[in-house]
């Protein structure tokens, strides 16, 4: 049996066997094929039965339910988009209000299936601190974003101010300087929820055919090496794995995240960190750091990973010293108590990055293909709501999922802007990477003189102005 249960903490402590589902052995033909087992696939499947419970349904999935992201993620379950600032620019205050509404309720969209459903998955909707809290540029940052959001028309009641005191009453750090919450986040243990969904939707009567990959697909259908599926819809939920499905590659690369986890923490620990209600936690700097407190008291903590040339998959996951190094610094950044605590675990995953760099949820009818990714390090929330879009988009149900400006319904795959080709593509992702070291380095250190603190700052937006 393939070890799985190494992939992450969350398979890890899987209470179940993990033995695989039946591989595919034999042709099929079915109403709706979806390539992919994670939370994309599962979702797009689980809305499809509850809306149309007679379509025939299955899933063909290359290793198991969770293999993907969807078992090695940091665990939010966030009311966003990647750049929905960007996408929802060009609306109307009443329009963009639906929007973030329609966002905003992703939680608790979720929280709904997985108690109709019984899945347990340690969901806590305590919201998300996003901290100004290891260089003082961070407070000055964060005031400039709360006031675009307010520009748009959100409130506090979406995203409030804390102040040092406020922040502290949540989450203590070391350099506090205030910072953001957010009530619209929740946690959840991502194992837990795709292994639940993987048998809430096979009660569905959906077929999950595992250990199966594709090696060929096209409208109508798709090949493993053992069967041929035909269908009158395509679903191809591969999301950071695309460049397995060509010519879905070109549009979105696969990057990586990567995480640790701590031991256990005593009470102690914790009462000196705070996070007692079950929130995220961020940390306000472009290393794009995130945390979570987990079930069983572990603390998990990511940052940005990385790219590999050509846009290939990364395999091996068992993270460098290097690598697990820079997330202990982080964290004892802002938990010097935490400095020498004992890792337990350290993992990563593939995600995809689309060219636009934000989520797109397509829907070719002359070609019967529906597909949703680009989620960005934002999928647990965003492969949620493109599930349910694309069952919509396939069943033609009138609701605002589909009217959303994220949905593309005219061009087909062409809809999607193509990435540079390499080594284009690698020479801009690492330049625009080391310039967000060299600011995080610059500002972490309090001697750094002002003008270079300027300088570092200016560069590394410049650069990031290259991702939008």
């Amino acid at each position: 049996m393939p070890a799985w249960r190494t992939i992450s903490l969350w398979m890890d402590q899987l209470e179940e066997t993990l033995t695989p589902r039946p591989s595919l052995e034999h042709d099929l033909d079915v109403d709706v094929l979806i390539i992919g087992a994670g939370y994309t696939g599962l979702w797009t499947a689980y809305y499809l039965k509850r809306h149309a419970p007679e379509l025939s349904v299955a899933i063909v999935e290359a290793q198991t339910a969770g293999f993907g992201a969807s078992g090695r993620n940091g665990g939010w379950l966030m009311g966003n988009l990647l750049g929905e600032d960007r996408l929802l620019a060009d609306l109307s205050a009443e329009q963009r209000r639906v929007s973030f509404d329609l966002l905003h309720g992703i939680p608790d969209e979720v929280k709904r299936v997985i108690d109709r459903e019984g899945i347990d998955c340690d969901y806590r909707k305590g919201g998300a601190l996003y901290c100004a809290a290891r260089y003082p540029e961070q407070e000055a940052t964060m005031r400039s974003y709360l006031a675009k959001l307010y520009a748009q028309g959100l409130n506090d009641a979406d995203y409030r101010w804390l102040s040092r005191g406020e922040l502290a009453q949540q989450i203590r750090v070391a350099k506090p300087y205030g910072g953001i919450f957010s009530t619209h986040v929740a946690t959840i243990h991502p194992a837990k929820l795709v292994r639940g969904l993987a048998r809430a939707v096979e009660r569905m009567g959906v077929q999950i055919f595992e250990q199966s990959p594709v090696i060929q697909w096209q409208p109508g259908g798709a090949r493993t090496a053992k069967a041929q599926v035909r269908s009158r819809w395509v679903v191809p939920a591969v999301e950071g794995y695309a460049n397995t499905l060509a010519p879905l590659g070109r549009y979105q690369l696969p990057v990586q995240s990567l995480i640790v986890a701590t031991e256990p923490l005593s009470p102690t620990l914790w009462q000196a960190i705070g996070l007692s209600q079950g929130q995220a936690f961020s940390e306000s700097s472009r290393q794009v750091t995130y945390g979570q407190r987990t079930a069983d008291n572990r603390l998990v903590f990511g940052a940005r990973g990385g790219y590999e040339f050509g846009g290939r998959l990364r395999e091996n996951f068992d993270l460098t010293d290097s690598e697990v190094e820079l997330r202990r610094y982080l964290l004892g950044e802002l938990f010097p108590q935490l400095k020498n605590v004992q890792i337990t675990h350290a993992w990563g995953g593939n995600l995809g990055m689309s060219r636009r760099f934000q989520p797109h949820m397509l829907c070719d009818r002359q070609h019967g293909i529906a597909l949703a990714g680009g989620y960005g390090g934002e999928g647990v929330g965003a492969s949620h709501l493109g599930g349910r879009t694309l069952a919509d988009l396939i069943l033609q149900r009138d609701t605002q999922e589909v009217k959303q400006p994220w949905v593309l319904t005219k061009g087909g795959l062409d809809a999607l802007k193509a990435w540079e080709p390499e080594p284009c593509r690698w020479l801009g992702y690492n330049a625009i990477i080391r310039s967000f070291v060299y600011e995080d380095k610059t500002l972490a250190n309090p001697d750094s003189p002002p003008w270079r603190r300027h300088f570092a700052s200016r560069l590394a937006g410049f650069m990031e102005g290259f991702m939008q």
